[in-house]
């Protein structure tokens, strides 16, 4: 009896120490810095089909990008179609650029990426001591300058320059406006992709719908925020399932930023307040480490080899032949997470 108590005694620990350890790579919180972070291995694979129009043909997939708040390690490209790197010029997203012969376009390729990243949460202390009201509209980076000007579908005028100037009526200080327009968003919004016109980013048919997804959510919130001088800036990514260790990822998540003077980029996750309304408060100043960011920006010219139209958003892979938009293009995006670093453990 001894002996089986202590078989059980073991096979107990042994299954309370692989959940701590599943747990640990899923949402390890930072020794010393107490910050959230998420280490995991991400998948992203394309199939392009076969063509047999033998012209000049193209492929571009995004590339995740490190910043002050995921870190990205071991990146590797499998293809047997050569390719090279680049940025498009107007925001620096970087992505991946292939050129397959005419026999490779007409069979048909495959191309799989695959990376570590570790996510920690990004959450801003707007507390009012370093923010300054002072407007962006003078500030020497042009990027800068570029999250104040309106996207083929985010118009500052019309419409959402009305609703801006309603909702911000009698507020004095860039962060009141924005936490208005806020509210706004996640008051009038609903989380809803039924029927057509949803998913587009299209801040009119937003607002007059008063539905969609995260794009439309935050094309609308970053339309109001832009037409009232503050910058704001849309982001793409993809989640990751909170309550999940590994699996695969049915689309994209997008998110915004916007900007105040002395404290920076201030995140913000409209549509996620939404589904959430306990953490209301919290996306307003901050992002979660639960998503993976990859690029910026509306009304993208990846390079001089794309001839077709900007791209909407850039998240999912491009493809073209002969100039057109290759269509049928299949994906597939995975992860699983890690543990963290022995750097990320440390808190550092």
């Amino acid at each position: 009896m001894a002996r089986y108590r202590l078989f059980l005694s073991s096979i107990l620990m042994i299954a309370v120490a692989v959940g701590l350890s599943a747990y640990a790579g899923r949402m390890h919180a930072g020794a010393s810095s107490g910050v959230p972070v998420r280490t995991f291995e991400f998948t992203y694979q394309v199939h392009v089909p076969a063509n047999p129009d033998t012209g000049t043909a193209h492929l571009w997939i995004p590339l995740p990008q490190p910043d002050g708040f995921q870190d990205i390690n071991n990146l590797h490209i499998d293809s047997a179609v050569p390719y090279m790197r680049g940025r498009d010029p107007e925001y620096s997203n970087a992505f991946a650029l292939f050129s397959p012969t005419a026999q490779q376009s007409s069979a048909g390729y495959d191309v799989t990426m695959r990376f570590t990243a570790t996510r920690r949460e990004h959450k801003a202390l707007l507390d009012g001591a370093s923010i300054k009201d002072t407007s962006a509209s003078a500030s020497p980076d042009p990027k800068l300058r570029r999250y104040l000007e309106p996207d083929k579908l985010v118009p500052l005028n019309g419409t959402i320059s009305e609703l801006a100037k309603e909702h911000t009526a009698g507020d004095t200080t860039n962060i009141q406006k924005a936490r208005h327009i806020y509210e706004y968003v996640v008051a009038t919004m609903r989380y809803d992709k039924s029927g057509e016109g949803w998913g587009r980013g299209d801040a009119v048919w937003a607002c007059t719908s008063k539905r969609g997804n995260c794009t439309d959510f935050h094309s609308l919130f970053i339309g109001m925020m832009r037409s009232s001088g503050i910058p704001a800036r849309f982001e793409i990514g993809f989640p990751l399932p909170e309550t999940k260790t590994e699996g695969d990822i049915p689309g994209y998540h997008c998110w915004a930023e916007f900007y105040l003077e002395g404290l920076g980029w201030v995140p913000v996750d409209a549509s996620e307040a939404w589904k959430n309304p306990a953490k209301h408060d919290y996306f307003f100043g901050a992002h979660d480490a639960n998503r993976i960011f990859f690029t910026y920006g509306r009304d993208i010219l990846l390079s001089a080899d794309q001839k077709g139209d900007p791209l909407n958003y850039f998240i999912y892979p491009y493809a073209e032949a002969n100039g057109q938009p290759v269509k049928n293009l299949q994906t597939h995006f995975a992860f699983r997470d890690v543990a963290p670093p022995p750097e990320v453990t440390a808190g550092h």
